[in-house]
């Protein structure tokens, strides 16, 4: 296997290990908050904390990175969330966990800049957002099996036993890097982020970015949270396996269409996949809500079809996950119209993602003075106003005005940042923009 290959695989195995640390914390976040009882503040600062710790990061990580070798400061990134993971192990109230998110936070920001830098460096401009589709492809993965795992682990053995595996997972990544991956040659003096804070492009793709921010973290956030919480605060009140099953869907279809849209945006042009991609989005979130009507009025099962009898099989009594199979049977109609339009919105995203993340990285590449490493840097700080926000806002309307207005709330964010978006790159680069980008 050829030298190049194997820094590829390494890094796509980084982004694996650092993917199924966070769809744990989503797969579990019901259960903390069943467990912890917690205000609406206090929700929010359950995500808020983890995005605000990782605003911190960025500036130093993509700094660091540019002026640096990546690898090194990857690895020092991946030990850092090594060490959330232990902590989280400890937890014992709300505000235990919010300080270890903060770690978790600030850890996978180093890792997904450093990662996503790598790959970027290594690949072909004609091919970058393949190569990046593949390393997102790689995250998703980890997120189903995560997400699966998770829930049927705590279920049977508790959050130690989870938070073991993690530490685990992160350590053989921290070994693939040092062992396969070669010390990062680039050297960018000065500070990047100045050239590239005045990048047309860049600016252009803000529009967009900064209030696609709010859909996205509204959504992503409380389409787990909707699945788990109990009837009475507005939730369907499934188990934590039956809501791992609800995010998997998201992951599989994103994962599945990543490599794929990421190899025609590198032919036919980014900006319209990034726009497509979003109006999706919108859509679909806008929906979510009456996946119980949809469910009834379909005359759809309580659950899904068949699972009483694969939990009799012998393969899944040997893992030991009957008892939570055996309950997708037992669910409510609305179980099955929400898993679709999770995986519906999986699906629109993956048009958006490579697509974005091959255009800051051609910029960061490009720019005199730039980097691009701060150009992903200043990818994410777009990103942190509207994510850093949207969680207090989805927290104050799920307990104050109804668990549906938050996904009202994400679909027009995500329409809105679609048209302001296509207005601003018809009026400063021409129509043709669209396709050429």
């Amino acid at each position: 296997m050829n030298g190049d290959r194997l820094q590829f695989l390494s890094l796509y195995f980084v982004r694996f290990s650092g993917g199924f640390g966070l769809a744990a914390l989503v797969t579990l976040l019901p259960t903390y908050i069943s467990l912890y009882d917690p205000s609406g503040l206090v929700i929010g600062l359950y995500t808020s904390a983890f995005t605000l710790a990782s605003t911190v990061a960025i500036v130093p990580f993509a700094w660091g990175g540019d002026a640096g070798d990546k690898r090194r400061v990857l690895a020092v990134a991946v030990a850092l969330a090594l060490v959330s993971y232990v902590g989280f192990a400890f937890v014992t109230g709300s505000w235990g966990f919010v300080a270890a998110r903060s770690v978790q936070g600030f850890a996978a920001t180093g890792a997904s800049l450093m990662s996503l830098s790598l790959v970027g460096e290594l690949a072909p401009t004609g091919e970058r957002a393949n190569h990046i589709g593949k390393a997102n492809a790689a995250r998703l993965a980890s997120g189903i099996v995560g997400s699966l795992s998770v829930g049927a682990i705590y279920e049977i053995y508790g959050f130690r036993a989870v938070y073991g595996l993690l530490v685990a997972l992160l350590a053989l990544a921290l070994v693939a890097l040092v062992a396969f991956v070669r010390p990062d040659p680039v050297r960018i003096e000065g500070f990047p982020f100045s050239s590239l804070s005045v990048n047309e492009r860049l600016r252009t793709l803000s529009t967009f970015r900064g209030q696609y921010a709010v859909a996205v973290t509204l959504v992503r956030t409380w389409v787990p949270i909707y699945a788990g919480v109990e009837a009475a605060q507005g939730g369907l009140a499934y188990g934590s396996f039956a809501v791992a099953v609800v995010i998997t869907a998201e992951k599989a279809a994103n994962m599945a269409f990543q490599p794929y849209t990421g190899r025609l945006s590198d032919r036919f042009g980014r900006a319209a996949f990034v726009a497509a991609g979003g109006a999706g989005y919108g859509l679909v979130a806008l929906a979510v809500p009456f996946a119980p009507g949809i469910g009834t009025a379909l005359g759809l099962p309580p659950g899904v079809p068949g699972a009483a009898a694969l939990a009799d099989t012998a393969l899944v009594r040997v893992v030991g996950v009957s008892e939570a199979v055996a309950g997708l049977a037992t669910l409510t109609p609305a179980f099955l119209p929400l898993v679709g339009a999770n995986a519906l919105l999986g699906a629109t995203d993956a048009f958006r993602e490579p697509a974005s993340m091959a255009l800051f990285a051609d910029e960061g590449e490009n720019t005199e003075g730039g980097g691009v490493a701060s150009s992903f840097g200043i990818r994410e700080f777009v990103w942190r106003p509207g994510s850093v926000a949207a969680p207090f806002l989805g927290g104050w309307l799920m307990t104050e005005v109804g668990m549906a207005w938050v996904f009202y709330a994400g679909g027009a964010a995500a329409l809105s940042a679609v048209v302001v978006f296509l207005a601003v790159l018809a009026a400063q680069h021409g129509p043709a923009a669209l396709r050429t980008w």
